[in-house]
C-alpha cells in the first residue's frame, strides 16, 4: 500500500496543478480599447519623406545626441527631406545663407543628403560656440526671464535666431528678445533646451562642412 502511494502521489499532485495552470482566464476589454473600425493614417501629399516613421525621438538623456535630436524634432519632427513655408531646409531647418557661410551652396544636394545635414549641424554648433565663447561662461548659471541660462540653451537659441541676437539677449539681460516668423523666441529656446551636455563640441572659427563623396 505504501509503495502504491509513493508512486501515485506525484501523479495526482501534478494532475491537480496542471488543471489550474491551463484554466483560461477571461479578461473583459474596455470599450475604449476595442478596435471597431480601421485606424485612419495621415500621410503627407506631394512631399518626400524619410523611410523612418516621424515620431517623438526616444529619450536620449542629456547627451549631445539627445540635444540635437530634441532640437531636430522641434524644428522639423526629425524629417531630413522637408522644406518649410519660408524655405528653411531639412532636419534642422537651415537657411541657405547660413549654409553658405559653412561652404554649402547646393540646396538640392543638401536636402537629399542626411550625412551632409548632420555635418552641417555639428559645424554650425561649433561656429556658434566660437562666436559666443565669452558669453557662455559669463552667463551660464545666471537667471534671465525666470530661466537658468545653460550652454545648451544658448546654443539652441543661436540656432534659432543667430549668435548675434543671442549676444544681445544675454547682454541686455533678456530685454532684447527676438522671435522667428512663427513666433518662437530666444527665451523659449533657452528654457526648452536647457541642461544638455554639449561640452564635447569644440569652438571653431569660421569652420567649413567637410566634403562628402558624390
Amino acid at each position: 500500500m505504501r509503495k502504491w502511494l509513493i508512486f501515485t502521489s506525484p501523479l495526482i499532485i501534478t494532475g491537480i496543478l496542471m488543471s489550474f495552470a491551463f484554466k483560461p482566464v477571461k479578461v473583459k476589454v474596455p470599450e475604449t480599447l476595442k478596435v471597431n473600425q480601421p485606424t485612419l493614417v495621415l500621410f503627407p501629399k506631394n512631399k518626400t519623406v524619410s523611410k523612418t516613421m516621424l515620431m517623438a525621438p526616444p529619450f536620449l538623456g542629456s547627451s549631445y545626441i539627445g540635444f540635437k535630436e530634441a532640437l531636430a524634432f522641434k524644428e522639423s519632427q526629425g524629417n531630413y527631406f522637408t522644406t518649410n513655408t519660408l524655405g528653411y531646409l531639412g532636419k534642422y531647418q537651415f537657411g541657405i545663407g547660413t549654409l553658405q557661410l559653412m561652404g554649402v551652396y547646393n540646396a538640392t544636394r543638401f536636402l537629399n543628403d542626411p550625412v551632409l545635414q548632420e555635418r552641417a549641424f555639428h559645424t554650425n554648433i561649433a561656429r556658434n560656440k566660437w562666436i559666443l565663447r565669452r558669453d557662455i561662461p559669463r552667463f551660464t548659471g545666471k537667471t534671465i526671464n525666470g530661466t537658468v541660462v545653460t550652454e545648451s540653451g544658448i546654443l539652441a537659441a543661436a540656432h534659432l535666431a543667430g549668435a548675434g541676437n543671442v549676444k544681445k539677449y544675454l547682454r541686455s539681460w533678456g530685454a532684447l528678445d527676438v522671435a522667428d516668423s512663427y513666433g518662437t523666441s530666444i527665451a523659449q529656446y533657452m528654457r526648452k533646451f536647457s541642461g544638455y551636455d554639449v561640452s564635447d563640441i569644440v569652438p571653431k572659427r569660421n569652420p567649413k562642412v567637410l566634403k562628402t563623396s558624390s
